[in-house]
């Protein structure tokens, strides 16, 4: 499976379904994924993007701490897959000489990526499956609504509309 190293570009609002996305956008390229994550995923987020602490560690910030004080570190992340709308992803932790991977949810993964300065992967089919591309017809009904409802939504967007950009 070929992956593609990508960094946190943005969150922000879907203004339909009043969710937040996080839009993570390849380094060497111009494709971006989003992702639509829950409320608390995106505060975790953003709060690491921003640089943001609190007097007491929360949840994704008590997992790197846990982590550190076992002596594992965490070496990448990677969102692996997309079935029936839901991606998924793997943590890569070494612990020595071992490397194990841990199932999470992209967002999860990608909040303490941002905490430890791991590396965040996507693999190139769930790149090209989530991604619109530019239509190989000249009908433009036959490009599905879903894909030209996205692209349009990337054209309109308005860099000063982002909630939080990298």
């Amino acid at each position: 499976m070929n992956f593609l190293q990508v960094k946190v570009h943005a969150i922000t609002m879907d203004p339909d379904s009043n969710s937040p996305v996080l839009i993570l956008k390849e380094s060497q390229g111009e494709r971006s994924l989003p992702i639509w994550i829950g409320l608390l995923e995106a505060t975790a987020i953003a709060t690491e993007m921003e640089k943001i602490s609190f007097v007491r560690p929360m949840t994704h910030d008590l997992t790197v701490n846990l982590l550190e004080a076992v002596g594992v570190q965490v070496t990448r992340v990677a969102v692996t897959d997309l079935k029936d709308n839901t991606f998924y992803a793997v943590i890569t932790l070494k612990n020595g000489d071992e490397e194990v991977e841990v199932d999470a949810r992209p967002s999860d993964a990608i909040a303490i990526a941002l905490r430890t300065g791991a590396q965040i992967f996507v693999s190139e089919e769930v790149m090209n499956s989530a991604v619109p591309q530019e239509p190989t017809t000249i009908y433009e009904e036959d490009v599905p609504k879903e894909k030209k409802k996205w692209a349009e939504l990337l054209e309109e967007l308005d860099p000063q509309s982002l909630k939080y950009k990298m």
